[in-house]
């Protein structure tokens, strides 16, 4: 049941049913700056034993340049178009675990892409959390602004309708990133194989599957 310690062989056991029943999809996390989902992505992927991708650092790879400079020197559109680019790139390899950069969603060709390509988790968070996490980085273009809580504020009413097509819903909040990882677990357990009681909309961090 959610919440409850399992024996590592069953751990185990789900991990390769989950895998095995993603088949060549990938998992991609979506959610703001600040949400979790490298943090979260990287364990993710070391649990089912996939690769972890991170799209930011695959558009720096392939522009050659920081995303901060690419937002400086070629703006916001001309970033966003690479990002759907190369996020379509990615879908093609899975299976995987794939954070994706927080205005990526927003794409309604992306979406589509996730959809049909791989399995989406939101990792949700509260503009404290996330501004918390974010206030001592300098690498947030779009926080490059007079006041970033409100810039924070105005993202999350833009962002958060189209955030909540994803597949699953986690909670990300201050609790350890194993917890949040095991929500992860338990919910994709619950859509991929087929067990009705995995996970419910009660249980702690897991909002259900849209």
């Amino acid at each position: 049941m959610p919440g409850t310690t399992l024996p590592a062989d069953v751990n185990a056991s789900r991990e390769a049913e989950i895998l095995a029943a993603l088949g060549t999809r990938l998992i991609v996390l979506v959610g703001m700056m600040g949400a979790g989902k490298s943090t979260i992505g990287r364990r993710l992927a070391a649990r089912l034993g996939t690769p972890f991708l991170d799209a930011d650092s695959e558009i720096e790879a392939a522009a050659g340049m920081s995303i901060s400079d690419i937002f400086e020197v070629h703006g916001e559109p001309h970033f966003r178009d690479g990002e759907a680019r190369v996020i379509a790139r990615l879908l093609e390899g899975g299976p995987a675990v794939l954070a994706t950069g927080g205005g990526a969603f927003m794409r309604e060709d992306t979406r589509n892409r996730v959809g049909a390509k791989a399995v989406s988790i939101w990792l949700k968070a509260d503009a404290d959390i996330i501004m918390r996490r974010v206030r001592r980085r300098a690498d947030r273009p779009l926080l490059q602004t007079d006041d970033p809580e409100a810039t924070v504020g105005r993202l999350i009413s833009e962002r958060e309708p189209i955030y909540r097509h994803a597949d699953l819903t986690i909670w990300s909040r201050e609790v350890p990133h194993e917890k949040v990882v095991d929500e992860c677990i338990d919910a994709l357990y619950a859509r991929l194989c087929g067990s009705a009681e995995a996970v419910t909309d009660q249980t702690p961090g897991i909002m259900g599957a849209s």
